[in-house]
């Protein structure tokens, strides 16, 4: 814990989300000692001294730690296979050892570096991990709601108790008073965050224990405790259920490390901190050394303690020394106000911080931006609620896995083109002006190559291949390994190509790359010159020097394009098919940006000129221009300048653009023409109004500029058909 960078409010805070998370603690901490079989005593020492331990030497800042319910539910099962009765002398005097051992496996594991492995769980297998975490402890605790005790196991065994209570023991009372207690938190916490409502409940709550309500219409109270701090001793071994309480305790270890590992730094990563995760594992591992010591069930990280220090505010490892210290206060002169807690309230609050540590925000997320990363999320969730802990974690691991071979199987890909007036080489899927050159073929492979995406590889090429092919050249800069087989399909690739005729290159890539050629046997493509630092050198190797020839998307047109250096198409780079949209947006933001502090037509001039725009190439100019002419009105309006002035200034403005553009190329104002052309038909069919009023402003305007400006006569002509 670093004192340094606490500051008198945050500590002033983290004390007081200590004190509130050792009250919630105390029906917690029983609750799952009595899971784990012990007497319930032993739940409030264990949120003594192993929260010390990880307060004191924890590098998370926002993570408690504390009797919980996975290690408590392990340790009930294995009493239950052992024959063992829960709160029996034999079960206080099994269990610490179990909790020993626990410790020790922790302590290897964070010598062997075992924290390693969390770095290969992603975001959406976390999430669901907490989230399955979280909703299955909701399952446990809803029939203390109802009037009857804690359920433990799965899903199907957690329903299946809740039927149970409610057709046993329900209890009307109960179910009101813990439902209004839920109802209170969870408004609460919508409308007054900040404001610790859930004190107050449990104020209230214990008002109507002491007065004696609850227990005239039958609602549990907690359990009566003897007060005083625990003794430390070491556990009694014994040779009886030794190998069982190895084997127990090492699963137990294991889920210890998984879950509060991955709970606390989906933690550390929301709050923009980094944990040392063999400092953690070991940290759990003194922490389940104390809790041996004062006679405790195994302890680990608690999600429902957590979310509450979340809630108030806590920040730092303070929270839980003040948590640990307020415990030891209650233990010591408190134990008497126990008695007068109403189970049904205590267990609304822990329901209550539950349902904030479910990750709803995390899965609408997942559901907007990516649906297979929620089908992910969905896995380790279910797999956490219906199959346990571990094999959660599993589950979604395993997803996560399937899914990296199912994108590195299906990389993007593209096949590139050039555009007039522009360097390089260009997608011809995001670039409307891009065309693909007659004699090659050029491909980009976003991904290593290996078994599982080679058959792609060499099917797109495959099928791209035409009668004037003569050289196909990869773009490889993406590509940093490849594996035998795909050399293997490579080769035989290249042989097949060379029997058309047709050479192939690999172009762009690192130099380790040729290293692997020649280590699988296609050290022939290197010493050929197949493996080029550039596109453009391939393609000079194969004998096709600019300027380029290039196939008409729509003929099989070929045109020879100058290759010069201008500004790329942005937008349509940036966007792709989204680009309109995007231009759109643009065009409103810089309607909105007009304000009454510069002149009307110095404004109209700068919106026009694309001044607001710094490095703005011709064509996204043009493309503003034209998405800016179907806000004449409100354009008008904002600057009180007539539509008519307005279009005349735009037009002027596109024929500036079209002159350059067509000294520079007569055949890329043939694309924009036919651009221009499709835009007007979308917006005839889409607002022929809009349309109808813009075409006779637009017919007034060129009148006028033909007389104005008669040097555009001609460029009028050609570009609009008059």
């Amino acid at each position: 814990m670093r004192i340094k960078e606490l500051t008198a409010k945050n500590a002033a805070k983290d004390i007081f989300t200590g004190i509130i998370i050792s009250l919630v603690s105390i029906p917690i901490s029983m609750g799952y000692a009595q899971v784990s079989g012990l007497p319930v005593v032993y739940g409030l020492y264990g949120s003594i001294f192993p929260i010390l331990v990880f307060g004191l030497l924890s590098t998370s800042k926002h993570f408690i730690f504390g009797v919980d319910a996975a290690p408590a539910a392990l340790v009930g099962a294995f009493l239950a296979a052992a024959g063992i009765e829960g709160g029996s002398e034999e079960a206080v005097r099994v269990i610490p050892v179990i909790s020993l051992c626990v410790g020790i496996w922790l302590l290897l594991m964070a010598l062997f570096r075992a924290g390693r492995v969390v770095a290969y769980i992603s975001t959406p297998v976390m999430g669901g991990f907490i989230s399955g975490i979280s909703a299955t402890i909701i399952f446990m605790q809803i029939p203390k709601l109802l009037g009857g005790t804690s359920g433990r196991g799965e899903i199907d065994e957690l329903v299946k108790h809740m039927i149970i209570t409610c057709r046993e023991s329900f209890n009307a009372p109960s179910a009101l008073l813990g439902a209004a207690a839920l109802v209170i938190l969870l408004v609460s916490k919508k409308l007054m965050p900040k404001l610790p409502v859930s004190v107050f409940v449990m104020i209230g709550g214990a008002v109507l224990g002491y007065t004696g309500i609850a227990q005239e219409h039958g609602v549990a109270m907690l359990e009566d405790v003897s007060s005083g701090l625990p003794a430390w001793r070491l556990p009694e071994f014994s040779s009886a259920h030794f190998t069982e309480i190895l084997t127990t305790s090492l699963t137990v270890a294991i889920v210890i490390m998984a879950e509060t590992l991955l709970a606390s730094s989906s933690y550390a990563a929301k709050n923009g901190y980094k944990l040392d995760n063999d400092r953690e594992i070991f940290v759990y591992g003194l922490g389940n050394i104390a809790a041996s010591m004062t006679g405790c069930c195994p302890v680990n990280g608690s999600v429902s303690r957590s979310a509450m220090g979340e809630q108030y505010g806590g920040s730092s490892q303070l929270m839980s020394v003040a948590a640990s210290f307020s415990m030891m206060l209650i233990m010591l002169f408190g134990t008497g106000f126990i008695k007068y807690l109403p189970v049904p309230v205590l267990t609304a609050i822990v329901i209550s911080a539950l349902l904030g540590a479910v990750e709803f925000h995390l899965m609408k997320r997942l559901f907007r931006q990516d649906r297979k990363e929620l089908w992910i999320f969905f896995g380790a969730f279910f797999g956490v609620l219906v199959f346990g802990t571990v094999y959660g974690v599993m589950i979604g691991v395993v997803w996560s896995f399937i899914s990296v071979i199912i994108n590195t199987a299906n990389p993007k890909r593209s096949f590139l083109g050039v555009i007039d007036d522009h360097e390089g080489f260009h997608s011809l899927e995001r670039n409307t002006y891009a065309r693909q050159l007659k004699k090659a073929v050029i491909y980009r492979f976003s991904g290593n190559l290996y078994f599982a995406n080679i058959n792609t590889f060499i099917s797109d090429i495959e099928s791209a291949l035409t009668e004037h092919t003569e050289a196909v050249v990869i773009d490889s800069g993406a590509v940093c390994n490849i594996d035998i087989t795909a050399a293997d399909r490579i080769s035989e690739l290249n042989r097949t190509l060379e029997e058309k005729g047709i050479k192939l290159y690999f172009a762009s890539h690192i130099g380790s790359l040729n290293d692997r050629f020649r280590q699988l046997g296609l050290g022939g493509m290197v010493e050929e010159r197949r493996c080029r630092r550039t596109i453009a050198a391939a393609l000079l190797d194969a004998g096709i020097k600019p300027p380029y020839e290039t196939a008409s998307a729509e003929k099989n047109e070929v045109r020879e394009l100058p290759v010069r250096s201008f500004e790329l198409i942005e937008f349509e780079w940036a966007f792709g098919m989204a680009a309109d949209e995007k231009m759109e947006k643009y065009t409103e933001q810089l309607l909105s940006s007009i304000n009454d502090n510069t002149s009307a037509e110095e404004q109209l001039s700068s919106i026009i000129s694309g001044e607001r725009w710094e490095g703005m190439g011709d064509m996204d100019h043009e493309e503003l221009l034209v998405h800016i002419q179907t806000h004449l009105k409100e354009l008008s309006e904002k600057l009180h300048i007539s539509e008519e002035r307005i279009e005349e200034a735009i037009e002027l403005e596109k024929l500036s653009l079209a002159d350059r553009i067509f000294k520079r190329d007569p055949e890329a104002l043939k694309v924009l023409r036919e651009h221009n052309r499709r835009f007007d038909d979308s917006l005839e069919k889409n607002d022929p109004e809009m349309y109808e009023r813009m075409l006779a402003h637009r017919r007034e305007a060129l009148d006028n500029l033909i007389r104005s400006n008669p040097e555009y006569s001609g460029l009028i002509d050609d570009f609009y058909g008059k």
